[in-house]
């Protein structure tokens, strides 16, 4: 054990909870002062309608995993409840001298506020804090030329071991200096059978699987929203949580592709693994796309405030089957696949023509693995509000037909329509007079009506969205949004070598 100067390094968890891997830890445990691990449960970012108790159980759980891992150093997570800048006041009063480590974060502009006031209050009390990268996004870029060859870099670099054994952390009994002084943060959850379990040990069951024999399925299953819950990776909450890091699914992939034939499942994943940076390093760049349209030409495309249409998505009660049964089944386990995600935004901001922020929040509180760097990009992209992406309005009752013929998944989440057959769940306005007899099943009745008419609303859609594309300002935006995020053609620098 090293000897203290009785100082304190503050190791602050904000989306990164893990022992592994983890950059500010491993800076923290090389210096000889004492160590504490801290999660802030902030009402003041916690209670905003981005977060839900999906979130908090998958935290709560990831925190439970993570001090059972510490018991063996006699310390743990101190868990509270309370504003950062509260805390560290305190701690500088009992200390006199502290140090605060962390990684960056890309988030919402209401946490990004709260790191100014970190910041400053750190500058004004003459407090050290180091912010370390987060996977492979980047701070302060001004475009994308060596992006693709500094994200392969940091994926490719040895993962640093944490000395935990000797790392000199605060002992159980110190910590419960600060347990007196703060409310805790209770760490108890209910099972939900559905929803997918915070933790490193969960995110290595979910890696290994895949990369054993769940990948195999991978291309075939991707877009299948049965088939993905079991094909596609699920590794997507334990990245936006920090259970595990991006380098170390790149690094374990690349060793698993190594040893098998068929590399094409894998390859495939390994692109969506820098896509996934690619985006976050999007809002970083631009963080303003929580809020309006990234290309400024749209800003007034005259979006018609809908609360009939809204409330009825948020429900799945839209009267299209392959739309309500995605937006029921992320209400209950947190989780659709990505062509699902894409197909219910893209209905919403084209087929009823609303904005994105009427559903930004309540997708993401829905949404385990919310990441505000992936979510509020990909709105824009599915809203058409780039001006440089090729408009997709999704056919919900084609992609049903396509990738749900069987509507297995729509009959288990619209249960109104188990007992219509295949052909007639997908399509319920097509029953005749006759089946709806023999099926005992009336549309206006026992389910819904369709919201809209959707040949006519994807017309109107198309019409708006293109039409703004050839305003000055929107072609001016898009070679603006061009040069500052397009990652150069041929460069493959970022893939294993």
């Amino acid at each position: 054990m090293k000897e203290s100067k009785n100082a304190l390094n503050i190791v602050w968890l904000k989306r990164d909870f893990r022992l592994e891997d983890h950059e500010a830890l491993y800076q923290a445990s090389e210096d000889e002062d004492h160590v504490l691990l801290v999660f802030c449960y902030e009402e003041s970012i916690y209670s905003d309608a981005h977060y839900s108790d999906f979130h908090l159980d998958f935290i709560k759980q990831s925190l439970v995993e993570m001090n059972a891992s510490l018991q063996t150093f006699e310390t743990k997570v101190l868990s509270i409840q309370a504003e950062v800048i509260p805390f560290l006041d305190w701690c500088k009063a009992k200390f006199g001298q502290i140090k605060l480590w962390s990684s960056q974060e890309t988030g919402l502009n209401l946490t990004f506020q709260r790191d100014i006031r970190v910041g400053q209050w750190c500058k004004t009390n003459g407090i050290e804090w180091e912010e370390f990268q987060n996977n492979g996004v980047i701070r302060g870029l001004k475009d994308r030329s060596t992006w693709s060859a500094d994200w392969g870099k940091f994926m490719r670099r040895k993962i640093k071991p944490i000395n935990l054994h000797n790392t000199n952390f605060l002992s159980l009994t110190q910590i419960e200096q600060f347990e007196t002084n703060f409310k805790a943060f209770g760490t108890s959850t209910k099972p939900k059978i559905e929803v997918q379990k915070g933790g490193h040990v969960q995110a290595k069951f979910w890696l290994d699987t895949f990369l054993e024999s769940r990948h195999e399925g991978y291309n075939r299953h991707i877009s299948k929203p049965v088939g993905s819950r079991l094909h596609c990776s699920r590794l997507s909450p334990y990245i936006a949580w920090g259970n595990i890091s991006i380098r170390q699914i790149y690094q374990q992939t690349v060793q698993r592709k190594k040893e098998i034939k068929d590399k094409r499942n894998l390859s495939s994943f390994m692109s969506r693994l820098r896509w996934q940076s690619h985006f976050i390093q999007k809002f970083e760049m631009e963080p303003r796309m929580e809020f309006e349209a990234h290309n400024k030409g749209f800003l007034n495309i005259g979006y018609e405030h809908n609360e009939k249409y809204i409330k009825a998505w948020k429900k799945g009660q839209t009267g299209f089957p392959l739309v309500d049964a995605s937006i029921r089944c992320l209400m209950a386990t947190g989780y659709v696949n990505f062509r699902m995600r894409t197909m219910i935004s893209s209905f919403f901001s084209h087929l009823l023509f609303q904005h994105f922020a009427e559903i930004g929040p309540w997708l993401a509180r829905n949404f385990l693995d919310f990441e505000p760097g992936i979510h509020y990009p990909q709105l824009q992209m599915q809203s058409g509000l780039t001006g440089y992406n090729t408009v997709r309005i999704y056919n919900p009752t084609k992609n049903a037909k396509d990738h749900d013929p069987e509507a297995i998944f729509i009959k288990r989440y619209v249960p109104e329509l188990r007992n219509l057959p295949p052909n007639l769940a997908i399509e319920p306005w097509t029953l005749t007079a006759m089946e709806s007899e023999l099926y005992e099943f009336d549309l206006e009745r026992d389910y819904f009506l369709p919201i809209v008419d959707m040949a006519e609303a994807r017309k109107i859609a198309l019409s708006k969205l293109y039409g703004h594309r050839k305003e000055p300002l929107a072609k001016k935006e898009k070679e603006r949004i061009l040069n500052r995020h397009t990652i150069p053609r041929r460069d493959n620098s970022w893939n294993s070598k």
